[in-house]
């Protein structure tokens, strides 16, 4: 029998503590939500009660949000956002395989094919959601947010009907999902426009606003595009590079002057999310070429690695 979120107390667990997470944990709480974030890779942390504020349209919300860690919970019944960095999903998956399998998952994350290492661990209720927002840390507590438009919300695995109690637990007005029928042309838009943006940008060691500035790194963008979309075709997504190239202009003139998340975790040293990128369209492609795609993706790699002062591994298709 399916599980329906009314089954269980309706409580929510965002695993992840970073600007997303924030946004989305006090949005929720002011709508009377009961919210916890989970610091996804730290295990046995103090369960602290944090007073998060999100600057959002000229007004500042504020919610006290619990923080705790996973291993501090031997079940989770409610559901679970993932917004924590896609690399950490096959971690992930393992520890939440025995505490909270049969809970809804909600992907909130860049990448491509990031719903798989939950499936071989034969999760059941999967949606994937591609975030139509944007938020940058303002201080430790204190977060900037904006709401582009409503995030679309899909069926990786799991039902229409969940879906639509999924949408109606977390939509709230400050921060909005809705439900999408196909969710797998807008998850692939997304992830070729982060294919430009998150290895163009941090090589650059520019911000989000050059395509619509520079010419020159515009024709670069056209070729990622080029490629990406052949791999694409090849998986039966329809789209045009029109609408991809329009995609990136939009996004690269609303955040101009912002730096891509990859290159501000370059910049601090931390791991990034380019395999699940220009990697995972490299390794999907079949007899479609993405030489310009697979290079930026392993010089963007080279570089995280360079300033974290990690030897790189070797690079696998």
């Amino acid at each position: 029998m399916e599980n329906i979120i009314s089954d269980f107390n309706k409580q929510i667990y965002i695993v992840g503590n970073g600007v997303i997470a924030k946004a989305l944990a006090v949005a929720l709480t002011v709508n009377g939500k009961k919210v916890t974030i989970l610091r996804g890779s730290v295990d046995d942390q103090e369960t602290l009660v944090d007073n998060i504020e999100v600057e959002i349209a000229g007004a500042n919300l504020h919610a006290e949000v619990t923080v705790s860690s996973m291993s501090k919970y031997d079940k989770l019944d409610g559901i679970i956002l993932l917004t924590n960095k896609s690399f950490g999903n096959e971690e992930l998956a393992r520890k939440l395989k025995h505490k909270a399998q049969n809970s809804p998952v909600v992907f909130l994350q860049n990448g491509l094919h990031i719903e798989n290492s939950f499936i071989d661990h034969g999760f059941t209720a999967l949606y994937r959601c591609v975030l139509l927002a944007t938020s940058q840390s303002i201080n430790d507590n204190k977060v900037r947010f904006r709401l582009v438009a409503p995030s679309p919300v899909g069926v990786i695995k799991g039902t229409d009907s969940m879906l639509q109690e999924i949408i109606q637990e977390i939509n709230t007005e400050t921060f909005s999902f809705r439900a999408e029928a196909d969710i797998q042309p807008v998850i692939w838009k997304k992830v070729i426009s982060n294919c430009v943006f998150n290895s163009i940008c941090p090589l650059l060691e520019i911000d989000n606003g050059i395509f619509h500035r520079n010419v020159a790194a515009l024709e670069i963008a056209k070729l990622v595009i080029t490629e990406c979309l052949a791999v694409a075709h090849e998986q039966s997504i329809r789209l045009t590079m029109d609408e991809v190239l329009q995609n990136v202009i939009a996004i690269s003139k609303m955040s101009d002057g912002q730096k891509i998340s990859t290159y501000q975790d370059i910049l601090n040293k931390r791991e990034t999310e380019i395999e699940t990128l220009n990697f995972a369209i490299d390794k999907t492609a079949n007899k479609a070429a993405v030489p310009v795609t697979a290079l930026l993706g392993k010089l963007t790699k080279l570089k995280s690695d360079l300033f974290r002062g990690v030897e790189s591994s070797q690079f696998e298709k």
